[in-house]
């Protein structure tokens, strides 16, 4: 594996390190409105400049970059710290399945909005009693006079209280076998039909929700795919979702890592023998995580998208910032549980790692059978 930037990719870095020194608006207001309408801000400028959706093709507004650029741009955007975008699901997830699966019609209407962040998306899969194997969802939708009308419940929907609209798998088909009765819709939020909740998390926020639907409805021309093939398109949308993860995510967790050295300094635990190894073992997680999150991309490269493997980087996320945020807390010490601590919200937080996004048991199901080619389970 070659990991030597090209003229043209080191050319890159070094004009979007000097757009980020000169635009990066810096840390988000207090507040969830208030830093909601700062992300979305702070998106519209990233989408002026040509840099949100950065390598979808440019005929759907992107800007038709490399892959590694788009992992550059992750880098890049971690090392800046600049603030995340409001539209994320939208970037990461909803767009590219669109333009994979979408009609012409499709595009047309819902790249543009995603890109500058005027129409907001979420993600309704998980359910109460159909999160880890999500194929057993009970969400119903049924066709009626040339549209779909919903009934049933999904949870921890991120964003779903800013959505316009909400990538939905629901069955359509109750007698086929639980992979082959679903569709995925694009269902419209503002609708009477449409309740949001919001989930509390221990944190103090609330960026979860959940979702009712009673009697909810969706034009037919809103189904990306076909009937019945919504598990096909769902796995698109999850496997964007874990690979865009991966390179960001490299980059957060060495800077957090820094600060945690930083903060054994500052408690004169730097030269204690246990502390010292685990904070190498963590080092060396950190440099595995950014190596497989190059894996990831050059099996992308060679297969135009990606596969399994993204499920790599983002288990090994999720355990290497848990790690990291425990030991935070193990160096303050009796402080650790004070509330207005960056680190303990830190520590907080990182508790949904192993869950958001798949969790760590479904993950290592799915590299041991589609990477590793072990026997299923069941």
């Amino acid at each position: 594996m070659d990991l030597t930037l090209s003229p043209q990719e080191q050319s890159f870095r070094d004009q979007l390190r000097s757009w980020l020194d000169e635009n990066n608006p810096g840390k988000e207001p207090a507040g969830d409105e208030a830093a909601f309408e700062f992300r979305r801000d702070w998106q519209k400028k990233l989408h002026e400049a040509g840099y949100a959706g950065l390598s979808w093709p440019k005929e759907f507004g992107g800007r038709g970059a490399t892959l590694v650029e788009q992992a550059i741009f992750n880098e890049e955007m971690a090392r800046s710290r600049a603030p995340a975008t409001a539209n994320v699901l939208g970037l990461v997830m909803g767009g590219p399945v669109v333009i994979a699966h979408g009609t012409e019609e499709q595009k047309k209407r819902w790249l543009e909005p995603i890109l500058s962040a005027e129409e907001i998306w979420c993600q309704g899969f998980s359910e109460p009693e159909s999160g880890s194997d999500l194929a057993s969802l009970k969400t119903k939708a049924v066709k009626s006079n040339g549209e779909w009308i919903v009934t049933g419940q999904k949870v921890w929907t991120t964003f779903a209280h800013e959505s316009k609209w909400c990538m939905l798998l629901a069955r359509t088909d109750q007698d086929a076998p639980k992979h082959k009765g679903l569709t995925y819709f694009i269902l419209d939020m503002e609708q009477e039909g449409v309740q949001v909740r919001p989930l509390r998390q221990i944190t103090g926020e609330a960026e979860f929700n959940e979702l009712f639907f009673e009697e909810a409805r969706i034009p037919d021309e809103n189904v990306i795919g076909r009937p019945g093939e919504g598990w096909m398109v769902g796995i698109t949308t999850l496997m964007h979702e874990r690979a865009g993860i991966a390179f960001g995510s490299a980059i957060a967790v060495k800077i957090a890592l820094g600060e945690l050295i930083a903060l054994a300094k500052d408690r004169g635990v730097a030269d204690d023998p246990v502390t010292r190894q685990r904070i190498a073992q963590l080092w060396i997680e950190t440099e595995t995580l950014r190596l497989n999150a190059y894996r990831g991309l050059t099996h992308q490269m060679k297969h135009g998208a990606p596969g399994p493997e993204g499920s790599l980087p983002k288990w090994q996320w999720s355990d290497i910032n848990q790690a990291l945020t425990e030991l935070a807390m193990d160096i303050r010490g009796e402080e650790g549980p004070i509330a207005d601590s960056s680190w303990t919200y830190r520590f907080l937080r990182a508790r949904a790692n192993s869950i958001e996004g798949g969790t760590t048991e479904i993950l290592k199901n799915i590299i041991a059978e589609r990477v590793l080619g072990l026997p299923k389970l069941r």
